[in-house]
């Protein structure tokens, strides 16, 4: 006689279905985006450093810059996970806060950039 398996809470959880491998490209293409935006703004930051007046003004621009490439870099990394999580997971993906922060962080940025523009001229 065959032993029947148990159907209880020691049964194993059936294995999920890889997702649709579309989803999962076009997740990781969009982490690539955000990386792509963090590596051109690390860029920008150096080279107003390198090539603009020593003044306090153009640091604190290039560590904005910076700072603005830290947090492409790390919210595109956190958003990817959550999304693969959720498509793993067969969840609605929700919106992220990665695409807020990094609008905050440019329009600082540029606020620091205008000012700097604004007070070479003076």
């Amino acid at each position: 006689m065959a032993e029947v398996p148990a159907a209880g809470p020691a049964a194993s959880p059936a294995p999920r279905p890889e997702p649709d491998v579309r989803f999962s490209l076009a997740n990781e293409r969009t982490l690539l985006a955000y990386q792509r935006t963090s590596v051109g703004l690390l860029a920008a930051a150096v080279a107003i450093v390198h090539f603009l007046d020593d003044d306090p003004l153009v640091v604190v621009l290039g560590l904005s810059f910076v700072a603005t490439s830290a947090v492409a870099a790390v919210g595109g990394y956190l958003r990817f996970r959550g999304v693969d999580r959720a498509i793993r997971e067969g969840r609605p993906i929700g919106a992220g806060p990665a695409a807020h922060l990094l609008s905050v962080a440019v329009m600082v940025t540029l606020l620091v950039g205008t000012a700097y523009v604004l007070l070479a001229r003076v």
